[in-house]
């Protein structure tokens, strides 16, 4: 489990690309590797990912300066690790400890899809970043509610939904947000990974599913109920002669 506050930016310093895996060699910031394991989790860019080799610092073996990730077809397919090149930066969280306090909210490092910065806006001190998403994620996303974005918990500050069930919204960046993730490094076009917050979208499932379960015998009837009721327009628009 992630919190969704970023630690740090870590950098790419290596990529090997087989038949369906990439391995990352990523460079952490100072102290991040301190104490971590092979096994371990890390979420990159919000996405779940598991040490497979440390690389020690020369002057402190017990902590890691770097470490490797193998990423697997399925996450390359769903999430924005595929276009990861030497250089490249990402957002990185440690795995929440037991107890910890959770600063942001509950995150599974489990991307449900990407979104596209549409539009970026600088008002005084904050950084506005609108994102568009597909149908059907839009549906989860709320005005004041959560969702995380390269693995960042941020709060929607507006949500705008569309009749084919795509949409965007938008998010406010103070400038320590700026300062500790990738955001500032972002221009239109760019992908995002995105993590739907999980309540939400059990709610929404939920009320979804109840309403089809018991309205879904009566819509025959509500059909020709509405039929009944509403007038037939003519060919002009008006009301048609019977």
């Amino acid at each position: 489990m992630f919190t969704g506050i970023v630690q740090g930016v870590a950098r790419v310093a290596a990529v090997v690309e087989r038949p369906g895996l990439k391995t990352l060699t990523l460079q952490f910031p100072a102290g991040f590797g301190a104490g971590l394991e092979v096994g371990a989790s890390v979420a990159v860019d919000g996405t779940c990912l598991t040490v497979t080799a440390l690389h020690a610092q020369p002057d402190a073996p017990g902590r890691a300066a770097a470490a490797d990730f193998d990423v697997m077809a399925q996450s390359l397919a769903l999430t924005t690790l595929a276009r990861l090149r030497d250089g490249s930066r990402v957002n990185v969280e440690r795995a929440a400890k037991q107890g910890a306090e959770v600063g942001g909210h509950e995150l599974s490092g489990h991307v449900d899809c990407t979104g596209t910065v549409v539009d970026i806006r600088r008002p005084e001190n904050n950084h506005v970043l609108r994102i568009a998403l597909p149908a059907p994620w839009m549906r989860y996303v709320f005005a004041k509610g959560y969702i995380a974005v390269d693995g960042a918990s941020l709060t929607v500050a507006e949500a705008r939904r569309e009749a084919d069930g795509s949409g965007w919204f938008e998010v406010w960046l103070i400038p320590e947000t700026l300062r500790m993730t990738i955001f500032g490094d972002k221009a239109a076009g760019d992908a995002v990974n995105i993590e739907i917050e999980r309540q939400t979208q059990i709610v929404v499932d939920t009320v979804e599913r109840v309403l089809a379960d018991r309205l879904g015998p009566l819509m025959p009837a509500i059909e020709r109920l509405l039929a009944d009721t509403v007038p037939a327009t003519g060919a002009a628009g008006g009301p048609a002669r019977r």
